[in-house]
């Protein structure tokens, strides 16, 4: 497997584990540990406190924690516009943005809208195109996975381990000067 390739599907792994907790979603955490410790160890460790949280409780415990975390705190919605933008005529911009850009790469969105957290990372799970990965990344998902984080009122939050794993992992994908785009060479994906 490339390195993209691992990428991608670390993407995808995340997404499942930020969409609403399903059966397998214990599994899913496990490989994405495994996956992780070779490119991310930090990340790793950090998504090794939620696999203990999934272990620990019941699949009622575990839906009834996502919802109170992502449904019913205003600042920890997991949508990138809204953690960007709040809601605004450019939240919507940025959603018309991300459905071009869907649609430009062929990419069919589930149910949710194009700005969830889901969404944003099954898409750059899903397309090659490096700079506009990149630019999603720094512009879009790093920015508003640190508002999320901000608005969980506790360190030992079951799905802080998850989400500081996530900004972790996509850090360490766009700060190594190997893989980092200059600015002057960045096209202009989302804009």
């Amino acid at each position: 497997m490339t390195e993209l390739q691992q990428h991608q599907e670390l993407c995808r792994q995340f997404s499942t584990l930020l969409s609403y907790p399903e059966q397998g979603v214990r599994e899913v955490a496990a490989e994405c540990v495994a996956d992780l410790q070779h490119i991310s160890p930090e990340a790793s460790a950090s998504l090794e406190d939620f696999v203990r949280f999934l272990e620990a409780n019941e699949m009622s415990q575990i839906e009834e924690s996502f919802t109170g975390t992502f449904d019913l705190q205003s600042l920890c919605h997991p949508y990138v516009g809204y953690q960007l933008c709040g809601e605004s005529q450019q939240r919507t911009m940025f959603m018309i943005k991300l459905q071009e850009l869907y649609k430009e790469y062929g990419f069919v969105s589930g149910n949710e809208l194009p700005d969830h957290l889901t969404e944003v990372l099954r898409f750059i799970g899903s397309i090659t195109n490096l700079e506009c990965r990149l630019e999603i990344i720094q512009d879009g998902l790093l920015p508003a996975l640190a508002k999320i984080t901000q608005g969980i009122e506790s360190e030992n939050h079951p799905y802080i381990s998850l989400l500081n794993a996530l900004q972790s992992f996509l850090t360490e994908t766009v700060t190594p000067d190997s893989k980092r785009i200059p600015a002057d060479r960045q096209k202009e994906c989302l804009s």
